[in-house]
């Protein structure tokens, strides 16, 4: 069996940084990353960049280099991503952080409103009502990463928990001292708006987990296969017929339900942003899907059914 060379190059530099010596043609991306790490502890495997061109994409993991384009003495251009973090970390700690923030203004703890409001409750019952959905989203997102959730990728940069969490604990801050303010005022149209509200927010919720366990029902545990999904018996799942990321979707659903039961501008406005950033990520992955699948259903749109 013909035995491979494998010479990694710095990116930036093109100064040779190690020179692998009859590496298995079956190798993988994965075990150079390995052998790599021998030589040079600080990268870790997870922080490893490896592609063929200084400029082109990362090699997946699972390549193997003998299907790779390349010689048997093979050039690979490293790249350092910096330090990172496992994403079931950066998901419990940017989830976490708005349950407990928001409970901090419904109970109404010192130094928020003011002495004579310490401690004190709500007249309104759809301030009660607002804080059991507001934390019943975020305990479904924290038993979803530990239980529910299958990652792709089991990293990703330790600078972006400081960005994520910025954007779910501030806006978890501005929604939660407008809706449990003193003086905040109930919805317009009363009860109706809220039951109303209720319903969309249940929905969707139920609707965004049908997804997320029919997401992790395609990849076997320890597997980065990728297939199209498509709808269960579960006829929350019948969205997929229309929509690659059914999940957004119902995401955005929720949080518009939740914006007309409170009210509240800051809500909508962090449902409107919401909106944007998973308009963006479902465009990405319809577009992968579309680049993956030949036969990928030419009905779907990214996020919202016939229009984005």
């Amino acid at each position: 069996m013909k035995h491979y060379e494998v010479e990694i190059l710095d990116a930036k530099t093109r100064d040779k940084l190690c020179f692998l010596d009859k590496v298995e043609p079956n190798a993988t991306i994965a075990e150079i990353k390995n052998l790599f790490t021998k030589s040079h502890p600080q990268w870790y495997p997870a922080r490893q960049s490896l592609r063929l061109d200084p400029k082109g994409k990362s090699l997946k993991d699972e390549d193997v280099l003998q299907n790779l384009p390349v010689g048997t003495t093979a050039t690979l251009y490293f790249r350092d991503l910096g330090a990172q973090i496992s994403w079931v970390t950066v998901f419990l700690t940017e989830y976490a952080g708005p349950l407990l923030i928001y409970l901090l203004f419904y109970f109404r703890v010192p130094f928020i409103y003011g002495p004579k409001y310490d401690f004190t409750s709500s007249k309104h019952s759809v301030v009660h009502l607002a804080c059991i959905c507001h934390s019943f989203h975020y305990v479904k997102r924290l038993l979803e990463t530990i239980f529910v959730h299958r990652f792709s990728h089991g990293t990703m940069p330790l600078r972006n928990i400081f960005k994520n969490c910025t954007y779910y604990w501030g806006f978890a801050a501005w929604m939660a001292y407008y809706i449990n303010h003193p003086l905040y005022t109930p919805p317009t149209y009363g009860d109706e708006q809220v039951k109303l509200a209720l319903i969309i927010f249940l929905f969707c919720q139920l609707g965004n987990f049908s997804i997320h366990i029919a997401l992790r029902n395609l990849r076997p545990a320890g597997s980065k296969t990728r297939k199209i999904p498509y709808p269960t018996k579960n006829p929350f799942t019948w969205l997929f017929l229309l929509v690659s990321c059914p999940n957004y979707t119902y995401e955005v659903g929720s949080w518009i339900g939740f914006a007309i039961m409170t009210q509240c501008l800051p809500v909508a406005l962090f449902s409107l942003v919401g909106f944007i950033q998973m308009t963006i990520w479902a465009k990405g992955k319809h577009r992968s899907y579309l680049k993956e699948f030949r036969d990928y259903p030419p009905l779907r749109s990214p996020i919202v059914p016939f229009l984005l």
